[in-house]
This record gives structure tokens, sequence and C-alpha cells, in this order.
């Protein structure tokens, strides 16, 4: 992409060559990782999580897989994306990497780990796996992808069924107690509005007030 474009500039001149530069320097650079998980018949079917190692900005994707495909923005902190970039360089980027137990055990969903950066690139698939960095890596996937489950639950109840945040709230608070969730910390902005709202029922916005307390003392 970037070739064409610099191939494009130097048609039409200095000044979109200048328009180039600031695209070549604001691009992107870093290694990718991406996470899928395809299992037809759960919900969801269908997660894929993109990663940046150069970047706070992330892309998500959850949803049905007959349901039209489309990513969404999120952010993942530095700290978290070192940890993850580190498990993938114990795992040789995946380069050759069988990760799969082989036993004959239930289906859980194909899983696919995918390294990327510039023209190398390496996956592996595997339904289960019994590796401890891959088990470190896979659970911070699946981690982001329940917090960004429960961020988008919790938006939705708040613009279409106030009665139903406090709901929302105690599936969250459920994952929250198991550790499960890798930054709970985004969701704090929309923790503080719920509990500064007086359109939210009393019970709801005693609950975000507590669990915004809770996650800033932990962090």
């Amino acid at each position: 992409m970037k070739n064409l474009l610099l191939r494009f500039c130097l048609l039409l001149g200095a000044g979109c060559l200048i328009v180039c530069a600031v695209y070549s320097a604001a691009a992107p650079t870093g290694a990718k990782l991406t996470f899928r998980r395809v299992f037809k018949g759960s919900s969801p079917e269908f997660i894929e999580i993109n990663v940046r190692e150069d970047s706070d900005v992330a892309s998500y994707e959850i949803r049905q897989l007959d349901e039209d495909a489309g990513a969404s923005p999120f952010q993942v902190s530095a700290g978290l994306r070192a940890k993850m970039f580190d498990l993938a360089g114990q795992l040789k980027h995946f380069q050759g990497k069988d990760l799969d137990v082989h036993r004959k055990i239930a289906y859980l969903g194909e899983k696919t780990f995918r390294w990327e950066s510039g023209a190398e690139v390496h996956e592996t698939k595997f339904n289960y796996t019994l590796n401890s960095a891959a088990t470190q890596l896979l659970h911070i996937f699946e981690g982001l992808a329940r917090q960004q489950e429960h961020a988008d639950l919790i938006s939705r109840r708040m613009r279409y069924d106030r009665l139903g945040v406090n709901d929302a709230l105690l599936q969250f608070e459920s994952d929250l107690n198991r550790s499960l969730l890798p930054e709970p910390q985004r969701l704090l902005p929309m923790l503080e509005q719920i509990a500064g709202d007086p359109k939210f029922v009393d019970v709801a916005r005693q609950r975000a007030r507590s669990l915004a307390e809770r996650i800033r003392h932990q962090s």
C-alpha cells in the first residue's frame, strides 16, 4: 500500500510527496499480533483481535458467523502489549509451532495465533494447548474479548435499556471477581457516568460507584 502511494505521489509532484512523508511517518511499522477463534454454535461464534507492537490502538471483532463483518477500535496499554509480544517471542513468533495437544478432547473452537512483521508472517492453529506461554497469551486475548463484550453490553443498556444496566454490571462484576479482565480500568469512564447520572436506578449507580472505586484501588 505504501509503495503504491509513493508511486502515485511521484507522479503528482512535490506537494503530494509532503503528504506521503507525513503518511509514512504516521503509519504503524511494528509487528502485529492477531488472535482468531471460530466456534460455530457458540456465542459468539467469531472473535478476532489485532494488536500492534507500536500503537495503543487495537481492533476487535466479536459476532455470530452470519452477521456482517466489521472491526471496531479499542485501546491496549503499552505494558500489556509488551507482555503479549514477549509471550509471542517465547513461542518463536509461531514459526513452525504445533501447539495443539493432539488428544481426544471436546472441540473448543479453532484458535489461530498470527504474527506479522513486514514480509514475515507466521501462524499456528489449535483446539487446545498445554503450552504455558500459549495458554497465557490465549487467556489475555480471550480476556480482552470478554472485556469488550462487557463494554459493548453496558453501553447498549445505557442507551436503550436503563433498567438493564444493573444486570450488565453484575455480569461485568462476576468476571472481575474471577480476574478474567486484563484492563478493567478501560471501563472506568462508563462506570463513572452511570454512578453520577440520576437517570439510572440507585442500585445500578451504587454498583457502578463501588466497581469504579475497586478498579481504581487495584490499579
